[in-house]
């Protein structure tokens, strides 16, 4: 009886669930940027996401290791940093680098999870890939399922800004004819609930990946009818704004402002893309409604996060992803896990997207492999505004071009009042801006520095340094110092 007792205690201790282990509904959304309702931006019509976020915790600063598709995913299955699994573009795998890797669905599946995935969780060739395993970890699931719906048949339908690219990479957009289920993202959404219904009698890791919106941005017209054309403004930036700014800040996809398209074109482009977050929006609210009929949600963490960020013409002109500027490096996150007292409010803590994996396995009480680069965020799940002390780290590598004669490598460290940004360690060129004055990043302090920018300058170069190598500083790092 002793030994009974002794048994129960530890398993309602170790999970807080008592002896039912929590599902995980883990929701990734592509190419989003923070344009939701909940996080502030007036123009998107986002309910269900925005209800999300009213019944779990919105992180407003949380920042991707690299805003690229196939390194922030890897980084955020694996919770290690890109350059540990050595993984900074579209062509390699991470267990090239890191073969015996255990990845997030992995640790749950061997702790008695069931665990499958629908859509884009790793990497795909969007939309070449659709309906196929992409880049894909078999190891990390126990089923998958590759939609592909009417958007793939109507791909001649779409229309291309940019006729010399591919529409993956291109501005493109379909208003598209039919419903939400003959779509894609519709499909993965109606494929997931079949799961969530077929396995709810144990506990189940689900991955359920959108593809919109990423390029080309498709979505039923009614979405787009959401959007009048007369609304949609371009991002203001003063003159000259791009005179501070190195030349590998800007990615070398998006080298001219605005690919040289006019200011209708691109008015049409943010339509679309606005569009397409609408759709993706109600296809969460299908998920939320599946959860709830099926009396899971007390019962089911959910996670929703995007890859990345996005850019939509900031800084006269930049579109896409690629950049370490705010836009590009911070992505959405909002965590419900039940019970957490921290539910419907926000936090404004600084954190990483390598956090994501410690904190599921935290709030499930698993033991958390101590190769994780992150920590868990149940702290601020319980009290969104408890001291953290956070920075987050994001690089990425700007391939050769005309532009550039080799490859440069840029980091970024984010504190609470800075972001301090340097190009091949300095040599190709360094920027600074202070949030606290500047926060859409036009005034780059690094190039005529007085007497604080230095100090920062100084100390955040020297905090980025001991970051990337892993060495962890022996004294917590204070952004009330800067």
């Amino acid at each position: 009886m002793r030994l009974l007792l002794a048994v129960f205690c530890i398993s309602f201790s170790v999970s807080g669930w008592g002896a039912k282990k929590p599902n995980v509904l883990f929701i990734a959304i592509d190419d989003l940027a923070p344009a939701l309702r909940c996080y502030g931006n007036l123009i998107a019509r986002t309910p269900h996401i925005d209800r999300l976020a009213a019944s779990g915790v919105r992180f407003d600063r949380a920042y991707n290791q690299l805003p690229l598709c196939n390194p922030t995913r890897a980084s955020v299955m694996t919770g290690l940093r890109p350059d540990t699994i050595k993984v900074y573009d579209l062509d390699r795998h991470f267990r090239d680098e890191v073969p015996k890797a255990v990845t997030l669905s992995q640790t749950f599946m061997r702790n008695g999870w069931w665990a499958g995935r629908v859509g884009k969780i790793y990497h795909y060739n969007v939309p070449a890939s659709i309906g196929t395993d992409g880049f894909d970890d078999p190891p990390s699931w126990q089923k998958t399922v590759n939609p592909k719906g009417r958007d793939k048949a109507d791909e001649a339908l779409i229309f291309n800004a940019e006729p010399h690219r591919k529409i993956s990479g291109a501005l493109s957009w379909l208003a598209a004819e039919g419903t939400d289920e003959e779509q894609t993202d519709g499909m993965i959404t109606t494929e997931a609930i079949k799961l969530m219904a077929s396995k709810r009698g144990k506990p189940f890791f689900l991955g359920v990946g959108f593809f919109r919106p990423h390029t080309p941005y498709v979505a039923p017209k009614k979405y787009f009818a959401m959007y009048p054309l007369k609304d949609m403004r371009l991002p203001y930036a003063p003159k000259g704004d791009r005179d501070d700014i190195p030349t590998p800040a800007f990615a070398h996809n998006n080298p001219v402002p605005h690919y040289s398209l006019d200011e209708l074109t691109c008015r049409k482009a943010l339509q679309a893309y606005y569009a397409t977050i609408s759709f993706v929006d109600a296809q969460v609210g299908r998920l939320m409604v599946a959860l709830e009929r099926l009396k899971l949600a007390d019962n089911t963490i959910v996670v929703l996060w995007s890859d990345h960020g996005y850019h939509l013409g900031e800084h006269n002109g930049i579109w896409q992803k690629r950049t370490l500027f705010e836009q590009s490096a911070r992505s959405p996150l909002i965590i419900r896990a039940p019970g957490m007292k921290g539910n419907g409010t926000a936090s404004t803590r600084i954190v990483e997207f390598v956090d994501i994996y410690p904190t599921l396995t935290d709030l499930a009480g698993l033991k958390t492999p101590k190769s994780l680069e992150g920590r868990s965020l149940k702290p601020l799940l319980k009290d969104p505004l408890t001291e953290w002390n956070g920075t987050a780290i994001t690089q990425v590598l700007r391939p050769a071009d005309k532009r550039l004669p080799k490859p440069v490598m840029g980091r970024s460290i984010r504190t609470e009042r800075w972001r301090y940004t340097d190009w091949a360690e300095g040599k190709a060129g360094v920027e600074l801006y202070d949030h606290a004055a500047d926060p859409m990043e036009f005034n780059n302090l690094a190039l005529k520095p007085d007497t604080e920018a230095k100090t920062v300058m100084e100390r955040l170069r020297k905090l980025l340094e001991r970051k990337a190598s892993g060495k962890v500083p022996t004294t917590p790092f204070n952004p009330k110092r800067l």
